[in-house]
């Protein structure tokens, strides 16, 4: 190896390229996405990447993981703190103060799919920069927007091919009951507080209930025996929470009844549900996660509005695909011509060619590169093109183009300005045959 080899750059640690190999599965998400949710309502709109740094103090909290331990900021020359944003419902609430969407009728209902930043650590499934989808149903405090909101998160799961996933509820009151919850589970985890990470132990002072969250296993543990949410509702909580079950009944969509459930961020009231894999999925990370947060508007200047939503991580549902092996057909148009052009002057030429068959709707494809003819039948034969066009010097001195019939090997010559509407009629007249079988394939190759 040489010594003045320039040392090769890598991507940042936890990001990742999205291949071409990959795209299929991007397109056929965003597919299902656009046919089930902007049916029931939903507009797409985007956030900027970078927010004020306080937004997500005020309303994710400071004492959860993303403000603690994975939130990117950073200071501009003027000294504003930015951050890149770590979630999106925060981001989405700025937009409807700012944007005057409080006068639109309600509820508004919103979705975006966007990047996301965390400074976690890397994993499978799991990335610094990441992809969420989420929707927001903001305007109206019913059991019916959770119940929607739950609904058509598993529908979309189901139209991806992913059946495996049950979805786990709680609710965890609001701030007329939920206070008397903390106590009683302060005063229940002190007395086991030697049985805590350290992580739970500063929970323990500044926010008890990250310690159901906790992953750890002496955490796991210590938490089993802990006081339930469900005991501390009050009567309005209580049925609100009721209701939404029984809207699940009536949607024939499978729960379980969590009752340590309570979700990483400070702005969540009452519903809180996440989307988790049963014994058989061979992933164990969650894929959609979400509850009700009736105090966020108020909190970043708004009037008293509820609202609820949730967020669901595009990377992990691809992998959760790929593990699951769903099928997931290869996008976009499949050609049926393909151009072989030989020579400098076709070359030239079949760029014009090329555009006036994007122009009539006929799909096509060719390599530019290549002068062999044996490669560019070969190519055409692999994409399975009904048509060949043969483009030589010859061909571009007399204004003609041959055309082959790929099935067969018959071809013809035809008058360049003629061709796109002679492939068009016949494309029309005959239905597209499959590729050469290898033997025809190869009388083909030796009649030109």
């Amino acid at each position: 190896m040489s010594k003045n080899k320039a040392k090769q750059v890598q991507s940042v640690r936890g990001m990742h390229d999205i291949l071409p190999e990959d795209q299929k599965y991007w397109r056929y998400i965003q597919k299902k996405i656009e046919a089930l949710i902007e049916y029931y309502g939903f507009e797409r709109f985007s956030t900027p990447i970078l927010e004020q740094a306080e937004l997500f103090t005020r309303s994710v909290g400071e004492t959860t993981d993303i403000i603690a331990k994975e939130i990117y900021t950073l200071k501009t020359k003027g000294g504003d703190v930015l951050a890149l944003r770590p979630e999106g419902t925060a981001p989405t609430v700025r937009a409807y103060l700012e944007n005057g969407m409080h006068v639109k009728p309600h509820p508004v209902k919103l979705y975006y799919l966007d990047s996301m930043f965390r400074h976690d650590e890397p994993q499978a499934g799991r990335y610094r920069q990441f992809h969420q989808l989420g929707l927001e149903t903001i305007g109206d405090g019913s059991e019916a927007v959770d119940a929607e909101l739950i609904f058509l998160a598993n529908k979309l799961l189901e139209s991806i091919g992913l059946d495996n996933y049950n979805v786990q509820i709680n609710s965890i009151g609001d701030q007329n009951c939920r206070p008397a919850y903390i106590k009683a589970l302060r005063d229940y985890f002190r007395n086991r507080s030697k049985n805590l990470c350290a992580n739970c132990k500063v929970r323990l002072k500044e926010n008890v209930l990250r310690i159901l969250d906790c992953k750890e296993e002496g955490c796991k543990e210590a938490a089993k025996e802990a006081p339930q949410m469900v005991d501390f509702l009050d009567e309005h909580c209580r049925l609100h929470f009721k209701h939404v079950l029984e809207f699940l009944d009536e949607a024939k969509v499978p729960y379980i009844l969590n009752p340590y459930l309570a979700r990483g961020l400070d702005y969540y009231t009452r519903t809180v549900f996440e989307f988790v894999p049963d014994e058989n999925a061979s992933s164990q990370s969650t894929l959609i996660a979400g509850g009700r947060y009736d105090r966020l508007i108020e909190q970043l200047g708004g009037s008293k509005t509820p609202a609820a939503g949730w967020a669901m991580g595009v990377e992990r549902i691809i992998l959760a695909m790929k593990e699951k092996q769903v099928h997931v057909p290869d996008s976009g148009p499949k050609p049926k011509v393909f151009l072989v052009q030989l020579g400098e002057a076709p070359k030239r030429k079949a760029l014009p060619l090329f555009e006036s068959f994007r122009k009539a709707g006929i799909d096509a494809k060719s390599s530019l590169g290549r002068d062999s003819i044996k490669s560019q039948l070969r190519i055409a034969h692999r994409l399975g093109v009904r048509f060949a066009l043969i483009f030589g010097q010859k061909e571009a001195l007399d204004s003609t183009i041959i055309l082959r019939e790929m099935d067969t090997g018959v071809q013809e010559t035809i008058l360049l300005d003629r061709i796109v509407d002679e492939v068009k009629k016949r494309l029309k007249d005959k239905p597209i045959a499959g590729p050469l079988p290898a033997m025809a394939e190869e009388d083909a190759l030796a009649k030109h």
